[in-house]
Order: structure tokens, then C-alpha cells, then sequence
């Protein structure tokens, strides 16, 4: 089937995988432009973008999708459906309504639970124990239009948002290809129960030691590997990312009542975090033995902000 693709991370660009492995031909890929990343601040292509420059598939970078110069080059394909995944840009009404069989979206929940953003993220720091993938048939809503397939995933107890993510990527693959082979009937969305992932802003990657440790646990998965869960030993930045719950422990939230090889226990609102890897601003992720071998870290400290 010829198809116009759009999708922007690593996420995207396993979708787009799979349907040239299905041997659908994709006629155009629309990916974000280029954004400066790294410490020299060179742009950096996306996943999607390097992608298609590999497989020497034609390529357009538009900052949106009202231009008509960019509406006439995806008419210009005539594809018969457009896909997206992980895209990051509206698609307008003149565009949901150009492909004969209408635009597909490959998104990372078992939609109407957690439309928009951060899906996988907001699954975890929630706790639930199941999402999944759902294609949808795309209208001008933010990702309410009618679901065509869904499969769940089990969500582990050892589960980051990184291992997550590889798992929906392969799934949503698949499950793209068989919907476009054979396309299921569409069922409308119960908008009753819908719920929202919004992005995830680095203000909440910051460690809340009043909160319960199963909080600040799932907070750990939910931003590994990005941004990472963080924190403060006096003047150090420190990243969190892995961690247990140890249970019965009652101290000041934050306060270190164990450093040692096998972790750094820390009491929080209720319980305790034995924090078995972690990273100070400038190092290297290090298991707590490694870490403490170059970190004096006395029990009776604090983690977090000096006044907290």
C-alpha cells in the first residue's frame, strides 16, 4: 500500500520499520525539523529523519502542516492512507481528510486512557499494572478519534519507562501492519473515562522525600532514561535510578539511615528507598557501592533541598 509516514522518535521510527519490512511502500516521510542537541548544540536529526535518509526515502521537515507547499507535496504522493506515530504536530482537518483511507495513529495507551503526550510515563508514575497500543482512525481531536485495534502489555514491577517503551514499539509495529491488511471495523472512544498524559516538565523529575516510597519509586522508572529522578545530597545533584521499597522504615522524609554496598536507605513520607544505582551531575550511572566508594555519604544526612 502506498502510504505517507510521520513520526519523530525511536518510537516512530520502529512503526516505519515495520511497514517497509511489510512491504508497503512509503511514498513520503514528514518528520520534526532538526533541533539542537548536545553540549556544542549541533542539530540533531531525529530517529525518523535518519531513518529515511538510510533507505534513500524522500524526506520533508515542515515546522507545520498548514503551508499549502507541504499539502500539495503530501497530495503529490497520492497516498492511500498517512501514518502516524509520535509525530508532535497537529494534523488539520485538510489533511485527515486527503487520504482516501484517512489517517492511522499509532499511540502507546489503551486509549481513552492517557491521550496526549507522555503516555507511557504517566502510566507508570500512576501505577497502573496494564497499557498497551491502540491504532486509531485519526479526527481533529487530540487522540479521540475511533479505535480500529488494541492489544494490552502487562506493565512489570522492574518495568522503566525506557523497557516499556522498546516493548509498545514492537507491538504498535505490528499491530500497524495488521491493521492496514486487514482494516478492523472502528469503535467510538468512551470519552467518560478518558485521561490525560500531559508532557512531562523536569520540574517533576525533582524527588518529593514526603511522599510514599511506592510515589518516588515508580517516579524513578517512570523517568528512566529520561530525565532521570533527581535530587540533592547538600551542593550535589544526584539522579536516582534504581531503587526498592523498604518497608517499616520511620525517620524524617529524606534522611540516610543506611549507606552501604548493597544501597542507601532513605526514609521518605512513608517507608523507605534502598537506592541501589544513582549518578552525580557529571558522573556515571554506578551501582551504590561503586557510587560510595567516591561519595562520602554519613547516615543521619539528608537528601533533598537544605531547607526541606
Amino acid at each position: 500500500m502506498k502510504l505517507v509516514f510521520a513520526g519523530t522518535p525511536e518510537f516512530a521510527a520502529v512503526s516505519l520499520d515495520g511497514l517497509l519490512q511489510a512491504g508497503h511502500e512509503v511514498a513520503l516521510v514528514l518528520t520534526r525539523p532538526d533541533r539542537p542537541a548536545g553540549r556544542g548544540l549541533k542539530p540533531q536529526f531525529s530517529a525518523v529523519k535518519q531513518r529515511a535518509l538510510d533507505r534513500g526515502l524522500p524526506l520533508l521537515q515542515p515546522a507545520g502542516l498548514q503551508d499549502p507547499a507541504t499539502l500539495g507535496a503530501i497530495a503529490a504522493a497520492r497516498p492511500l492512507a498517512v501514518v502516524v506515530a509520535a509525530y508532535g504536530l497537529i494534523l488539520p482537518p485538510a489533511l485527515l481528510a486527503l487520504p482516501p483511507r484517512g489517517c492511522l495513529n499509532v499511540h502507546a495507551s489503551l486509549l481513552p486512557r492517557w491521550r496526549g503526550a507522555a503516555p507511557i510515563q504517566r502510566a507508570l508514575l500512576a501505577g497502573d499494572s496494564t497499557t498497551g497500543i491502540t491504532i486509531m482512525q485519526m479526527d481533529p481531536g487530540l487522540d479521540t478519534g475511533p479505535i480500529l485495534l488494541q492489544e494490552p502489555v502487562a506493565i512489570s514491577p522492574e518495568d522503566t519507562a525506557g523497557t516499556l517503551h522498546d516493548k509498545l514499539a514492537l507491538l504498535g509495529a505490528r499491530l500497524l501492519v495488521r491493521a492496514l491488511a486487514t482494516p478492523p471495523a472502528p469503535r467510538a472512544q468512551d470519552g467518560n473515562v478518558a485521561t490525560y498524559a500531559a508532557r512531562i516538565s523536569r520540574g517533576e523529575a525533582e524527588i518529593d522525600w514526603r511522599k510514599s516510597a511506592a510515589e518516588i519509586e515508580r517516579q524513578v522508572r517512570a523517568f528512566d532514561p529520561v530525565p532521570g529522578a533527581q535530587t540533592r545530597h547538600e551542593d550535589v545533584a544526584l539522579k536516582v535510578w534504581r531503587a526498592r521499597i523498604e518497608r517499616g522504615l520511620s525517620a524524617a522524609p529524606g534522611t540516610v539511615c543506611a549507606a552501604e554496598p548493597g544501597g542507601i536507605v532513605v526514609a521518605c513520607g512513608s517507608d523507605g528507598l534502598r537506592i541501589t544505582e544513582l549518578q552525580r551531575a557529571g558522573g556515571r550511572r554506578l551501582a551504590a557501592g561503586a557510587f560510595l566508594s567516591g561519595f562520602r555519604l554519613a547516615r543521619g544526612t539528608r537528601f533533598g533541598p537544605r531547607d526541606g
